[in-house]
């Protein structure tokens, strides 16, 4: 099972730089006492990173079960839960500050239609941050247009587009992320 060795392989082998790149804009932008969503939150990386710079109010949702086991391990979460990006989420609108997505908008995972929920359950003035490959953005039309609409509409205002990044520089691998943060509109 991938849960397995999945920090390993990140952390450990490919020196996985994309938590802690999220966790700047965290800290620049939400408080500490501020609900945060770790949607997608895999194994917990983000999470355990949050909560050691004493962000304590950590929810965590992914869609596998797997992951999840290993998250609740690392005791930092208060709440995690299996469901899906792309899908109604289970969460009240305007209930969390801020929510993070760390490798999750890019290929073969979630759709840009997961923006919708994420800006629902997200309270007014609160933030979105999430890190996404530069040539993803630039060849998919579909997160280009949904992005766009989101501002033009007013949903949410874009803030923040970090420096390009690495984000696994102990490999051979050339994969470049942003981290973007986007603030929501009042509704």
């Amino acid at each position: 099972m991938w849960a397995d060795e999945y920090e390993q392989d990140l952390i450990r082998d490919a020196d996985y730089l994309s938590p802690e790149k999220v966790a700047d804009f965290v800290l620049k932008y939400v408080p500490k006492n501020s609900k945060i969503l770790d949607a997608g939150s895999g194994t917990g990386l983000a999470g355990k990173l949050l909560y050691d710079y004493g962000y304590t109010n950590l929810v965590g949702i992914n869609i596998s079960e797997g992951m999840l086991n290993k998250a609740r391990h690392k005791n930092v979460y208060t709440h995690l839960y299996k469901q899906v990006l792309g899908e109604t989420l289970d969460f009240s609108t305007n209930f969390f500050d801020a929510v993070i997505c760390v490798g999750v908008f890019t290929y073969n995972h979630a759709p840009s239609s997961a923006f919708d929920e994420l800006i629902r359950i997200t309270k007014p003035g609160g933030y979105i941050i999430f890190t996404m490959r530069p040539d993803f953005y630039e060849i998919n039309q579909d997160f280009q247009r949904k992005m766009t609409v989101l501002e033009l509409s007013s949903q949410w205002q874009f803030l923040e587009r970090g420096q390009k990044y690495f984000s696994l520089p102990n490999t051979n691998s050339d994969t470049i992320l942003e981290v973007w943060t986007y603030q929501v509109i009042s509704k």
